[in-house]
Parts: C-alpha cells; structure tokens; sequence
C-alpha cells in the first residue's frame, strides 16, 4: 500500500519538474540527458507561460548542488539554462531571466574557480542575445562588484589566477554589451559602477610588457591574444567601453582614469599614462574629444603643486588657455627656483628642478604646436592670434597673461616660449592672400620693438614670419646665406602679385623695412641672425614684390651698406662685415630674379672684386671659422662697394622708376619707439628736436659748448660756406618730397610732430600751474569751512612774473 501511494504521488507532481528532473542522469559524468533536453525545450517553447516555472525550479535544485559540491550537476544545470535561453525568445522570457541571473550569482559567489568561470560564460552568452523590449528594473550592480573583484584575483596559482582575470574581464564585457545600447535602462555609467569598472581593466592593462609608444593608434590585438592575454583583453574591453560613451557619460568614464594614475603614481615615469590617453582619444567618438580635454585640464589644475614631472605627463593633450596659464606657472616657479638657490647641493637641486620645469614647458609647446597643427585654417589663425594676444609687450597693456611675478628675465623665458609655441602652428600654415595670415592686429605685436631685444627672440618672429609669408615652400631652397651662381637652378615657384598683397605691402611695407633694418644692427645677432634676415628679403621678394617693392628693397639693401660703412652704432666688426655679406648675397639674388642684365653685371663685378681683395665681405668667408677681419673700412675702395648711381642707371635701362633710388631709405618712428625700453630709433634719424631742460646740470651745459679760437671766429665770419650747405639741405629736403613715397614722408612729419607734442606737454607741465590765492584754501573740518591763508612771502611766483 505504501508503494502505490509513493507512485501516485510521483505521478502526481507538474509536468514541467519531471521534464527538469528526467535531464539529469544518475552519473553526473555521463552527462545531460540529450532525448530528455530535447523534450524540455519543446515543451518550454510550446508553453512559453510555464518558462519562469522551469527556471525557478532549475535554481532550485542548482543552489542545492552548489551547497552540496556537486560540481557535475551544476554543470548540467548550467548548460540547460543556456540552451533554454538560446531557444526562448518570447516575452515570457523576463521571469526565466531573473532566475537565470539568480544563478549565475550563486556561481559568482562560491569559492570554487571553475565554477566561477562556468558562471561567467554563461552570463557572456546572455549579454548576446538580443531582447525584444528592455527590462527597466533590472539592475547588474552584483555583477560589477563581483567581476570586478575576480579582474583583481591573486590566487596562489599563477594558471587559476589568469583564468579568473580573463573572464572577469569578459564578463565586465558581456554588462557592458548588455547595457551600453539602451539609455533609459538602469545605466552602468553612473559614477559608483565607472569606479569599479575602469580601474579594473587599467590594473590588466599595466601587465603589457611592450607599450606601444608610436605618435599613430594603438596596433589592435590579435584573436588569439584577446582571449589568452588579460592585459590585451582588458585594453580591447577599454576601447570597447569608451567607443561606445556618449556626450552625457563620457566624463564618467574618464574620470576615473586620473584617480587610478594618481593612486599608482604612474605619472612618473608616463609611458603607460600616454598609452591610455592615446587609446582613449583614438576610441572615443571625435565630437567628444574636448570633453577629454576639460577633464585633463581640470586634473591639472588640482595638480598644479605636485612635482613637474607628475604634471609633465598631462599636458600632452593640453588646450590653450589653461595651456598658457600653466606655462606661466612654470616660468614662475622655475624663476622663484633661481632666485632662492644657495652654494653647494642646493645649487645642485635646483638644477635638477630646472631641468624638470624645462620639460613640462617643452611638453607644452608640443602640445600646442600638434593640436594648433591639426586644426583647419581658419580656426588655426584664431588660435595664432590668441597666442600673440598672450605675449608680454613692455609698455603696453595689449597681452593678457599675468607676469607681475615673473620679473625680466621671466618674461623673456615667456616669450620666447610663446614664440616657439607659435612657431609650432604657423608651420604648414597656408593663406591664399598675405593679409590673411599678417593682419594688423597680428603684425603689430610681432613686429614689437619689445621682441627684439634678445637675438633668440629675433630668430623667432623671423621665422613665424617665414612661415607665413613661404606660402610656395621656396624657404628650404634658401636656406644658408650664400651667394647663389644661378637664382634659375633653385627652381623658385612664384605666381604673379595679386591686388590684395600690393594694398598690404604698401600699408605695411615700411614697418617690414624697418624690423629687417634694425634687426641687421643688433650687436648681439650670430649667423642664424643674418641667415634669417636674408631669408626674409629673398621670400619678399619672392611672394610681395612688384617693381616699386623692388626698388624699396634695394634701398633698404643699400642703406644697410653705408650703415656698415659709416657705423654710427658702433658696431663690432664683425657685425659690420656680416651686414656687408648680407647686402651683397640679397643684391646677388634680387638682381637674377629680376633679370636685368647690367644689374646683374654691377652685382657680379662687386662680388669679383671682393673675392679677390676683400673676402670678408662676403658670407662664405665671414661667417666661416677664424676669418680674418679688417681693421676699418674707411681705406677701402669704392670698386667694393654697390654703388646707387650705378644700380639706378642700370635699372633705369629697363623701365624701372629709379628717382626714389637716390633718396636715402630711413626707417620709419612708431609710437611704441617712445614706449620699448629700447633706445629709440629717433637717434638715428635726421629729424631731431633740441630743446635745453631747466633741470640740465651746468656742468654739462659747459663741456658741450664749443672752445672759442681765433680759426672759429674766422670760419663764423666766413659765411659762404654755410650759404653752400644751406643750399644744398633745401635742394635735399625737395628732392625728398618729390620722390620719397608718401608713406616715409608721412611717417616722418608724424614722428616730428609727435615729438614736439610731447616737449610741449612736458614744458606746459612744468611752468603752467595755477598759481596760490592770497585769500587762502578752503578747508572742511567738522561741518565747518574755514580758509587758511597763505603768506605772500611763501607764495611761489612763475618767473615771468617776477621783475
């Protein structure tokens, strides 16, 4: 009787757990049950209601056989839910997947690494399929953790500890595969799973031995590596991970980033840092680079303290204004150094600390120059004339960088990194038209008398200004100052002056002049000084000269010479002969360019003659190791000179307009003369104005005036000499303002009269004041007005008052 009922109440019991029950065998090591499967799955796709039954029940007894270490069980119970979920698709399917992801975490729980990887498989599978409508309520955050957690195994076994890592990693995929596509689902963006995740795979990805440190993308791995190596595998989940962030999650992800960085110090050294930012900027999506930018910016901003190689290694993706702003503190920091450095090892650390700040600035201007290089045109001249608005001009108020802090030798440290900052981006720069590139706003600061204090900073704005100018890729086919045989073997690609181009040299052509005329007589210039300079005459030349430009520029050539000759400055000879040699290789070139024959043959004969009597003037020997200098110049023939009467005639020959060739070329006054430091070019101009202070000690009023002789008298009483001179300065001050170009003349009367202004403003300032009233001040004092006199005796009276 007792069986019977055992029988009855087996027959009894749901179809669905006796199909669930007749899959598993009685030997675990035989296997599931493929007859029996087969039936389960047909009877879960035909009553599709009866799925959530099914996988409750399969949870069930899967959680006893954990509980009870039956490992083969387990295994079988495993493989039927993945075989359930690949042949259900419907939407009963919701219920079974809750069961089914309640035991994968009991897999994920137990201790046990080999059911540990069974569980992650499994999961990896689910994350596959595609589910018809999301599911809002279900949340992975278990999954996280514990994926997490098996990415940073340290089991004893190095074999077992890989295996956990690489499916934790996989398994870290397979959520973010699953969760990634659907914004309104409970998202693992948010900040407490990006925690957990990122650092997860960077602590994988330290384990590659070879970091690729190419300036291209990162080399993808390989199939087979993906899914034996763990650092490959957690650095294709990363790009996986940030390919798919959008606009809302992105600094999520990288945030990150930083802190794991920062944890591990793995700034210093920085090849794994750059590795990560180069796999991240080239899998995010390229709208969202900027994102990238602001996050780095901000970490450094929170850095800005910490050791200059630490902050070294954020800067390569550094944008420009928080760029700059972390050059100046460099500079500052790096002149602080200098000034409270001491003897002995102190002297030492502080070189050390040189040495580091020089490399954060470098990382810098890399930086600038290779994001300021990818650009398009015409955001890159935004960028050109942001940072120009940046560099220090002693004087004016114009550059918006902060250098209260920095003093002069700061500053200079500055500009001339802000130059070679700018340096970086004009190159490859391409302007169809040269306002384009030069505009006044940008040509004026360059061209400061402030920039040309030093040779390195002059070498600078010459070479921005090549970069800009060479819009024909001319420039490489100059280089080296030289006397060229055949102008025709460089091959010069040019093309004919367009209107734009002749209105801009006629508005800026005397402020080019004048920056090459006084850059050729700085007594700090080396070769490269002269080399650049000769460079900027051959490109003008090439791209901005018509016949009148031609005709300035041999002007200015020739004033360059009788400034060498009559050396008012006082220069070195060196300097003199190097002035020389430059005149005579642009001479030698503008003259093939032009292609007039008898200019041609003058230049030539000169150059002949110089080889064989005077060398040194010319750049193959000057600039070439223990040349031999003259004493003077003074004793030299004219044969070695280029002579304006003959240039004239030769190219007046060949319709040139040569009537200004006889006026001398005179660099033009600007305001900012009064304001450089600098000593102002007025001195070397012939329009000068004398007039005697009243604060002049007497002592030098007397070493001035002239020692009275009978030979002075006699040539005062002479006054036919003096009729001559007078008559030849009118018939010169005519001849200039028939010829000279409105412009020169214009500059000069403007110079004249601005400097009698500000004589003026200073004599007015100092004898015109309101004189004292004898009936006194009024003065408040409580409420009430009271009036103090003033003695007539203390009262202070003009002079012209006083008999």
């Amino acid at each position: 009787m007792p069986t019977r009922v055992c029988c009855c109440c087996s027959a009894l019991r749901p179809r669905y757990k006796r199909l669930v029950d007749n899959i598993f065998p009685e030997d675990p090591k035989d296997g599931l049950v493929k007859t029996d499967m087969e039936k389960l799955t047909f009877y879960a796709v035909s009553a599709p209601e009866k799925l959530d039954r099914i996988g409750s029940y399969l949870a069930e007894r899967l959680s006893r056989d954990v509980v009870r270490h039956r490992s083969g069980y387990v295994l079988i119970a495993m493989e039927a839910l993945d075989q359930l979920l690949m042949a259900c698709h419907s939407q009963s399917i919701k219920p079974f997947v809750e069961s089914f992801l309640h035991m994968v975490a009991k897999l994920l729980e137990s201790g046990e690494p080999k059911l540990q990887v069974l569980g992650t498989n499994s999961f990896v599978k689910f994350a596959n399929i595609e589910e018809d409508t999301p599911s809002y309520h279900r949340r992975y955050d278990f999954f996280v953790s514990r994926f997490s957690a098996m990415c940073h195994s340290c089991h004893s076994d190095p074999e077992i500890r890989t295996e956990i890592r690489i499916a934790g990693i996989r398994g870290i995929q397979g959520v973010v595969r699953k969760t990634v596509n659907d914004e309104l689902r409970a998202t693992i963006w948010e900040p407490q799973h990006m925690d957990k995740i990122v650092p997860s795979l960077l602590f994988n990805m330290q384990k590659i031995e070879e970091v690729d440190s190419r300036i291209g993308p990162p080399s993808s791995p390989s199939a087979t590596d993906k899914e034996e190596n763990p650092a490959v595998l957690a650095e294709n989940c990363f790009r996986e991970l940030l390919g798919r962030a959008t606009f809302g999650n992105m600094n999520n992800a990288v945030r990150p980033v930083f802190a794991h960085l920062d944890h591990h110090k793995l700034w210093d050294p920085n090849e794994f840092a750059v590795h990560c930012f180069k796999i991240i900027m080239y899998s995010i999506q390229a709208q969202y680079s900027h994102h990238v930018i602001q996050e780095i910016l901000g970490h450094l901003d929170a850095r800005k303290k910490d050791a200059p190689r630490v902050r070294a290694g954020p800067t390569v993706l550094e944008v420009f204004n928080t760029l700059l702003k972390h050059l100046r503190l460099s500079v500052e920091f790096e002149a602080n150094d200098l000034q409270g450095g001491s003897v002995g090892s102190v002297n030492l650390n502080t070189s050390s600390k040189d040495n580091d700040e020089k490399i954060v600035q470098n990382a810098i201007i890399q930086t600038i120059g290779f994001f300021g290089s990818n650009l398009p045109d015409y955001q890159r001249s935004e960028i050109m004339m942001f940072i120009m608005g940046k560099v220090p001009v002693f004087g004016t108020s114009t550059h918006t960088l902060d250098i209260s802090q920095l003093g002069d030798l700061g500053t200079r440290r500055i500009q001339i990194m802000l130059l070679r900052s700018l340096l970086m981006v004009t190159s490859g720069y391409k302007a169809k038209t040269i306002v384009t590139a030069l505009p006044g706003s940008f040509l004026d600061p360059l061209l400061s008398p402030s920039l040309m204090e030093d040779y390195e900073l002059r070498q600078l704005v010459l070479e921005v200004m090549h970069n800009l100018m060479d819009r024909h890729d001319n420039r490489a086919k100059l280089r080296g100052i030289r006397i060229i045989p055949d102008v025709a073997d460089l091959k010069i690609k040019r093309e004919k002056i367009c209107r734009q181009d002749t209105s801009f040299m006629k508005k800026n052509g005397q402020q080019l002049y004048r920056h090459i005329y006084l850059g050729c007589k700085e007594e700090d210039n080396v070769q490269k000084n002269y080399e650049l300079l000769y460079t900027s005459l051959a490109l003008i030349t090439i791209e901005l000269a018509n016949e009148e430009v031609v005709i300035d520029l041999i002007r200015l050539a020739i004033a360059l010479q009788d400034s060498a000759i009559i050396n008012e400055d006082n220069l070195p000879m060196f300097h003199r002969c190097g002035i020389m040699a430059l005149v005579a290789a642009y001479l030698n070139f503008v003259s093939q360019m032009i292609a007039v024959p008898a200019f041609c043959q003058h230049v030539s004969k000169v150059i002949e003659i110089r080889t064989m009597e005077a060398p040194y003037f010319l750049p193959e020997h000057i600039f070439r190791d223990k040349c031999m200098l003259p004493k003077s110049l003074e004793k030299h023939e004219k044969d070695l000179y280029f002579l304006t009467n003959k240039i004239a005639e030769s190219l007046g020959g060949s319709g040139y307009s040569v009537e200004r060739l006889s006026v001398p070329y005179v660099p033009q006054v600007t305001d900012e003369d009064r304001l450089s430091r600098r000593k102002s070019i007025v001195d070397t101009v012939s329009i000068q104005v004398d007039i005697l202070s009243n604060n002049v000690p007497s002592d030098d009023v007397v070493s001035n005036t002239e020692e009275i002789t009978f030979e002075a008298l006699k040539k005062a009483i002479d006054t036919s000499g003096m009729e001559e001179q007078e008559k030849e300065k009118r018939r010169l001050v005519i001849e200039k303002f028939q010829k000279a170009p409105f412009e020169e003349i214009a500059a000069q009367c403007e110079s004249k009269a601005n400097l009698l202004h500000d004589r003026l403003a200073q004599i007015l300032e100092l004898t015109i004041r309101p004189p004292p009233s004898p009936s006194g001040t009024l003065t408040i004092t409580s409420g009430h007005a009271q009036y103090q006199s003033v003695p007539v005796y203390e009262m202070k009276f003009p002079d012209l008052c006083v008999y």
